[in-house]
Protein backbone atom coordinates (compact mmCIF):
# COMPACT_ATOMS: atom_id res chain seq x y z
CA UNK A 1 0.00 0.00 0.00
CA UNK A 2 1.34 3.18 -0.84
CA UNK A 3 0.38 5.96 1.72
CA UNK A 4 0.37 9.84 -0.24
CA UNK A 5 -0.10 11.31 3.19
CA UNK A 6 3.47 10.71 4.72
CA UNK A 7 5.54 13.26 4.82
CA UNK A 8 9.05 14.16 6.64
CA UNK A 9 7.74 17.18 8.27
CA UNK A 10 4.50 14.75 9.40
CA UNK A 11 6.60 12.30 10.72
CA UNK A 12 8.50 14.65 13.08
CA UNK A 13 11.48 15.96 10.50
CA UNK A 14 11.84 19.48 9.94
CA UNK A 15 14.51 19.76 7.26
CA UNK A 16 14.11 23.51 6.92
CA UNK A 17 14.96 23.79 10.94
CA UNK A 18 17.93 21.75 10.66
CA UNK A 19 19.47 23.44 8.06
CA UNK A 20 18.67 26.51 9.95
CA UNK A 21 20.39 25.08 12.80
CA UNK A 22 23.82 24.20 10.68
CA UNK A 23 23.60 27.66 9.30
CA UNK A 24 23.89 28.73 13.34
CA UNK A 25 26.57 26.84 13.97
CA UNK A 26 28.46 27.56 10.95
CA UNK A 27 28.58 31.08 11.69
CA UNK A 28 29.38 30.52 15.48
CA UNK A 29 32.45 28.38 14.83
CA UNK A 30 34.00 31.42 12.54
CA UNK A 31 36.45 31.71 14.91
CA UNK A 32 38.52 28.69 15.42
CA UNK A 33 41.40 27.39 17.19
CA UNK A 34 43.06 25.52 14.07
CA UNK A 35 41.30 26.72 10.78
CA UNK A 36 43.22 23.43 8.93
CA UNK A 37 41.14 21.16 11.19
CA UNK A 38 37.98 23.18 9.78
CA UNK A 39 36.26 21.59 7.05
CA UNK A 40 32.40 21.47 5.74
CA UNK A 41 30.66 21.95 8.80
CA UNK A 42 26.71 20.49 8.14
CA UNK A 43 28.47 17.87 5.22
CA UNK A 44 28.70 14.36 6.38
CA UNK A 45 32.28 14.07 7.27
CA UNK A 46 34.89 16.33 8.02
CA UNK A 47 38.74 16.61 7.30
CA UNK A 48 41.18 17.58 9.54
CA UNK A 49 45.46 17.64 9.63
CA UNK A 50 47.68 15.89 12.37
CA UNK A 51 50.26 18.96 13.75
CA UNK A 52 53.18 18.60 11.99
CA UNK A 53 54.70 18.77 15.65
CA UNK A 54 53.54 15.69 17.22
CA UNK A 55 56.42 12.96 17.29
CA UNK A 56 55.24 9.84 16.50
CA UNK A 57 50.96 10.53 16.06
CA UNK A 58 48.68 8.03 16.60
CA UNK A 59 44.76 8.75 16.95
CA UNK A 60 42.72 8.38 19.70
CA UNK A 61 38.71 8.29 19.71
CA UNK A 62 36.11 9.12 22.32
CA UNK A 63 32.47 9.65 21.97
CA UNK A 64 30.42 10.14 25.27
CA UNK A 65 26.57 11.20 26.50
CA UNK A 66 25.81 13.61 29.27
CA UNK A 67 23.04 10.84 30.12
CA UNK A 68 20.32 11.69 32.59
CA UNK A 69 22.24 15.27 33.03
CA UNK A 70 19.60 16.19 30.69
CA UNK A 71 16.94 16.09 32.88
CA UNK A 72 18.04 18.66 35.56
CA UNK A 73 19.32 20.81 32.32
CA UNK A 74 15.09 19.91 31.65
CA UNK A 75 14.38 20.91 34.93
CA UNK A 76 16.38 24.17 35.23
CA UNK A 77 15.65 25.54 31.55
CA UNK A 78 20.11 25.93 31.11
CA UNK A 79 21.16 24.10 28.18
CA UNK A 80 24.50 25.49 27.89
CA UNK A 81 26.39 23.56 30.55
CA UNK A 82 25.22 20.02 28.61
CA UNK A 83 27.48 21.39 25.66
CA UNK A 84 30.49 22.32 27.88
CA UNK A 85 29.83 18.86 30.08
CA UNK A 86 29.83 16.64 26.63
CA UNK A 87 32.71 18.30 25.07
CA UNK A 88 34.79 18.12 28.62
CA UNK A 89 33.38 14.20 29.35
CA UNK A 90 35.25 12.85 26.19
CA UNK A 91 37.95 15.29 26.48
CA UNK A 92 38.61 13.44 29.99
CA UNK A 93 38.65 10.17 27.77
CA UNK A 94 40.83 11.22 25.67
CA UNK A 95 43.48 13.00 28.26
CA UNK A 96 43.41 9.74 30.50
CA UNK A 97 44.74 7.69 27.82
CA UNK A 98 47.58 10.04 27.21
CA UNK A 99 46.13 12.15 24.07
CA UNK A 100 45.80 16.20 23.22
CA UNK A 101 42.11 16.57 21.67
CA UNK A 102 42.31 18.19 18.18
CA UNK A 103 38.59 17.51 17.00
CA UNK A 104 35.04 17.41 18.45
CA UNK A 105 31.98 15.93 16.36
CA UNK A 106 28.97 16.81 17.65
CA UNK A 107 25.96 14.33 17.96
CA UNK A 108 22.33 15.94 19.49
CA UNK A 109 19.29 13.39 19.03
CA UNK A 110 15.90 14.95 20.13
CA UNK A 111 12.13 14.10 19.12
CA UNK A 112 11.97 17.61 17.99
CA UNK A 113 13.85 20.99 17.26
CA UNK A 114 14.01 23.51 19.52
CA UNK A 115 16.29 25.96 18.25
CA UNK A 116 16.62 27.95 21.24
CA UNK A 117 17.74 24.60 23.08
CA UNK A 118 19.80 23.61 20.68
CA UNK A 119 21.63 27.28 20.50
CA UNK A 120 22.55 26.48 23.93
CA UNK A 121 23.84 23.47 23.98
CA UNK A 122 25.94 24.37 20.58
CA UNK A 123 27.43 27.29 22.22
CA UNK A 124 28.54 25.01 25.27
CA UNK A 125 30.00 22.61 22.59
CA UNK A 126 31.47 25.23 21.45
CA UNK A 127 33.46 26.81 24.09
CA UNK A 128 33.84 23.36 25.86
CA UNK A 129 36.12 23.33 22.52
CA UNK A 130 37.80 26.60 23.21
CA UNK A 131 38.53 25.63 27.26
CA UNK A 132 39.79 22.10 25.82
CA UNK A 133 41.88 23.77 23.07
CA UNK A 134 40.05 21.35 20.16
CA UNK A 135 37.43 22.20 17.22
CA UNK A 136 34.45 21.35 16.51
CA UNK A 137 34.06 19.96 13.07
CA UNK A 138 31.10 18.45 12.32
Amino acid sequence: MKNNNLTYEKSGVNIKAADNFVKFISSISKKRVNSKNFQNIGGFGSITSIPKNLKNPQLVASTDGVGTKIEIANELNKFNTIGIDLVAMCVNDLIVQGAKPLIFLDYISINKIDLKKLKQIIKGIIKGCKISNCELVG
